[in-house]
């Protein structure tokens, strides 16, 4: 019976709480009632295709349906949208901001069509300003920046009596260039985020115990401000940009997103007008904080502060000493509420002596220790930044992680090399160690970026890099400092691609402080790879990728979901049709048989694939590649299709080697729907 009241009451309070991992879509009360307003994602990583040059991507107006008419989703015209850079500990706020206002005008106004004849209502070109002295004043650097239009559908795009145009071109055409350097992107595109919304809404369901999980983010748009810099424009003034060194902090930048509105809003007859001090209603940095990490009660006042107000009001530490989803990763609290999470335990007795469970001390029976001296921890070095008192588990690894960045200092450098002892010298690592404000992406521009194509590429960014670090040969035989695949992931800033849900929900767990040698509670002494470790490795939450493909250049985006494509609804049939469908479903001896029809053009494929499939049911189908002795290399493609005519696209990896191989379109349940012959050129 105690075990039943315990199990209701957290289920209970799992519901009341849990505001979780739709990144910040419709995140806080407050910001819900203005999407416009509403800061959704933000990205900041090395560009793959141009080293030179770092991309930051924030979006903006969540959940955005393609099929959103007749006032289809656009940016407001009464807000700034802003992109802060810090990149200098040594001074307080933001060194750099680009400030991006948006102005709609009607170009027609005699119709309800968004785009008739050659005209375009709720038009929107946007002004780009730069401050580089820390706000003290703004240099327009884009003026009537073009903003592509909602995609709203062929006859509205490409039809002679629409735009007479492809929507690609109205793409690329939205990327321009900046007085000063700076390549921008305006517009609406898909939303690259992904999660299973509807189970981590369903009292943390995911991955899902009864079905299987889905996209819930997949078939929206958002809006997006994307902005490439030269790194010698972000770096810390006076720094050399062309000596590259993981290790100089000088790299080292925070980057967050927000979003301010005047004070007073006045209504009149179909019209309304602003006023007054400019306030701040919305703020991103790091994913998921203000879902997983804030409780309801304070998700509003946190976004109204700026990161440096909320380095100094420790009003909510104790959120990240001591994180809610901790609770539902331990067995003497509520772990058992939660059965999704079963593979996600915390170090309760780490090295048999170190508990970071809800509310206990994790490393600060150590000071005062002689064994602190010289590292991150001692007073000397940093102060009580990280041993700050008892009861604070999570001071030394989720609040510096979402506060201040890893220092390359022991004990925040890999196990590889410790002997043992997490608290040695060991294998340098992250080092994006930024101490000046609060919640920020932090990223250290130096860290090359991992290619797209190498097989090493992995969407758990810096957990796998861990895992590289401290099993791969290459990388154990020493800690000298080494560039190991996927630093430039998720927490070292966040590429597009990074599974940021998964890696948070991992770390919660104790991932990193497993990194650094403080293994899980059933370490035997001798290997660290212990089930408690392997299984929060292989936990997922079942959605590991964006339903669209990313681009290879800027602005990487996919282009937004159209109106009347696929998922701009559900396709209905008359009640004739449907019946008549279902009689030859019910007579047909293949009903068995795949539900898919592809054929490949051309044939023989020379690099790049394209398949045309012919579905009569919704469907997964992927494009396998294989060597001529019939060694599988590699997924080139995977999409769902649906019913109608679809196309999916892949491209040979640049790494691989010329000459011939075969590829197979298989569907979800292993149908070979065709082979072909592949040809690799040089």
């Amino acid at each position: 019976m105690k075990n039943l009241f315990r199990n209701i009451a957290s289920l209970v309070l799992l519901a009341l709480s849990m505001q979780l991992m739709a990144s910040s879509h419709r995140e806080a009360p407050l910001i819900a009632d203005d999407p416009l307003a509403d800061n959704t994602d933000l990205y900041a990583f090395r560009s793959p295709d141009n080293t030179g040059m770092i991309t930051i991507i924030a979006n903006f107006v969540p959940l955005q349906l393609p099929q959103g008419g007749p006032n289809y989703y656009n940016f407001g015209e009464n807000i700034r949208y802003e992109i802060h850079i810090d990149n200098d500990a040594t001074k307080p706020g933001d060194e750099i901001t680009y400030r991006f206002t948006f102005k709609l005008v009607n170009e027609d106004p005699t119709t309800f069509f968004n785009i008739r004849l050659g005209k375009q209502n709720l038009k929107a070109t946007y002004t780009l300003e730069r401050s580089i002295d820390g706000g003290k004043s703004f240099q327009v650097i884009v003026r009537n920046g073009y903003v592509p239009p909602n995609n709203i559908g062929t006859r509205s795009i490409t039809s002679p009596v629409g735009l007479n145009t492809t929507y690609d071109a109205l793409f690329k055409r939205g990327v321009v260039k900046s007085s000063t350097g700076e390549q921008v992107f305006c517009g609406p595109t898909d939303d690259p985020f992904f999660v299973d919304l509807g189970g981590i809404f369903d009292l943390g369901d995911s991955p899902r115990q009864g079905g299987r999980p889905r996209d819930g983010v997949k078939c929206f748009n958002v809006s997006s401000i994307a902005i490439q810099v030269p790194i010698a424009t972000l770096i810390k003034k006076g720094v050399f940009p062309r000596t590259q060194d993981i290790l100089n902090s000088d790299f080292v930048i925070g980057v967050w997103a927000s979003a301010s509105r005047q004070k007073i809003r006045t209504l009149s007859k179909g019209k309304e007008s602003h006023s007054g001090d400019w306030v701040q209603v919305s703020r991103l940095g790091m994913p998921l904080t203000n879902e997983a990490v804030v409780p309801i009660g304070f998700k509003d006042y946190w976004n109204a502060i700026t990161p440096y107000q909320e380095l100094k009001d420790t009003l909510l530490d104790n959120f990240f000493y001591n994180p809610e989803l901790a609770l539902y990763m331990d067995d003497s609290q509520f772990g058992g509420a939660v059965p999704a999470f079963k593979k996600l335990r915390i170090q309760r007795k780490s090295l048999g002596a170190f508990d970071f469970g809800f509310g206990k001390d994790g490393l600060f029976p150590l000071k005062g220790n002689p064994a602190l001296n010289g590292t991150a921890l001692d007073d000397k070095v940093f102060g009580t930044l990280l041993l700050p008192g008892p009861g604070k588990a999570r001071s030394v690894d989720l609040w510096p992680i979402f506060h201040t960045g890893v220092p390359n200092f022991p004990p925040y450098q890999l196990a590889t090399g410790k002997g043992g002892n997490p608290l040695a010298p060991g294998k340098p690592f992250i080092n994006n160690f930024l101490p000046n404000g609060g919640d920020m992406l932090r990223l250290n521009m130096a860290v090359p970026p991992t290619r797209r194509a190498d097989n090493n590429f992995s969407s758990l960014g810096i957990i796998q890099a861990a895992v590289l670090g401290l099993t791969n040969p290459k990388y154990t035989r020493n800690r000298s400092v080494q560039f190991i695949p996927n630093m430039d992931g998720f927490p070292n800033g966040r590429r597009l691609e990074d599974d940021v849900t998964r890696i948070e929900l991992q770390a919660v767990s104790g991932v990193a402080l497993a990194a650094i040698g403080l293994w899980y509670d059933d370490f035997d002494g001798k290997n660290p790879l212990s089930k408690g470790l392997l299984d929060v490795l292989s936990y997922s939450t079942g959605v590991e990728k964006n339903d669209a493909e990313f681009g290879y250049c800027f602005p990487y985006l996919a282009m937004p979901w159209a109106g009347d494509g696929k998922c701009g609804g559900t396709e209905v049939q008359s009640t004739q049709a449907m019946a008549v469908a279902e009689k030859s479903m019910v007579e047909s001896p293949l009903l068995k048989a795949p539900q898919v029809v592809a054929t490949i053009f051309p044939n023989p494929v020379v690099d790049e694939v394209n398949v045309k499939l012919r579905a009569q049911a919704e469907n997964q189908v992927s494009i396998e590649l294989f060597d001529m002795n019939g060694r599988k290399l590699a997924v080139l493609a995977t999409a769902e299709v649906y019913v109608g005519d679809n196309l999916l696209q892949g491209r040979m990896p640049a790494t691989l080697p010329a000459g011939t191989y075969v590829a197979r379109v298989v569907d979800r349940d292993g149908h070979t729907l065709q082979n072909m012959k592949l040809i690799k050129r040089n």
